[in-house]
């Protein structure tokens, strides 16, 4: 005999605004959201863009994350409601569905209109192979084989995001873009790991369900400790003795993805994304 997860009761400190407010930024998946938008402005600030050429392009980047994550919590509402998902503001009643509906509109308009103010080449990246990428993982990707592809492009384009959008327009390099998609795969490894019973029992089944939890944190390891490689060895000229220790470090805390539980190991790997921006950033 089987038994339904009973809903988490709704928290009647959460029914003020200032209370729903907070549960609004919980629902848009705050932390990664902040991580690539920091990602994106570290890059800008080393690049040849302007002031405000800078603060658009992170406002931008900024605000199609915000669309993932609402995007998000409303797709798996079902699923989380059947797992009883605690850590859900839509699950517990915190949060009213026409409100992220409403957030997830205005932050989709408004990053629209701010990546076009930086040029149609950056806000075709930005918006489609950034953005769109998160909401193909939303609608789908995510319970396939292809669930680590729009992690991939999402981080392998950021930083064209931002090259794109100066005054001399191009693609990053190649280093660059393969050191980005290195990292988004492994995140994407990492965070799916402390949800991976819940995943199963609701029929998500992506690259990291199929492989198993051993093998995910392996092969995370290896993608981040990649990922840090090429942002050592990519840059023209001979590294110098702070890079290198900089890799041991980024090597340390890919290490600990495999030794920990948790949301531990998705934290490291963000400390290793960081790590690798400010590599770019000193190279620069």
């Amino acid at each position: 005999m089987t038994t339904s997860a009973v809903p988490a009761r709704p928290d009647p400190r959460a029914r003020t605004r200032p209370g729903r407010t907070s549960a609004l930024l919980a629902a848009a998946h705050g932390g990664p959201a902040v991580a690539v938008t920091t990602i994106a402005a570290l890059l800008a600030i080393r690049s040849d863009l302007g002031a405000a050429d800078t603060v658009l392009v992170t406002a931008a980047v900024l605000t199609g994350q915000l669309t993932i994550g609402w995007g998000n919590d409303l797709r798996d509402l079902p699923r989380d409601r059947a797992v009883g998902r605690a850590d859900k503001p839509l699950v517990t009643g915190a949060l009213p569905v026409r409100w992220v509906v409403t957030a997830l509109v205005v932050s989709g308009a408004a990053c629209l209109v701010l990546s076009g103010a930086v040029g149609w080449r950056s806000a075709l990246v930005n918006v489609v192979l950034g953005a769109g990428a998160g909401h193909a993982y939303n609608l789908g990707l995510k319970a396939t084989w292809w669930s680590w592809l729009p992690y991939a492009c999402a981080f392998g384009t950021l930083p064209s995001v931002v090259t794109l959008a100066s005054p001399d327009p191009a693609w990053a390099p190649a280093w660059m873009t393969a050191a980005g998609a290195l990292l988004g795969v492994g995140a994407h490894l990492l965070n799916t790991l402390p949800d991976l019973a819940d995943d199963e029992r609701t029929g998500v089944r992506g690259l990291p369900h199929r492989i198993g939890a051993t093998p995910s944190r392996v092969l995370a390891a290896l993608l981040l400790a990649g990922a840090s490689v090429a942002a050592v060895l990519g840059p023209d000229g001979t590294p110098r003795a702070w890079a290198w220790a900089a890799l041991a470090l980024a090597v340390v805390l890919a290490g600990i993805t495999l030794v920990t539980r948790g949301r531990t190991p998705f934290r490291a790997a963000v400390a290793v994304a960081l790590l690798d921006v400010g590599l770019l950033v000193a190279a620069g």
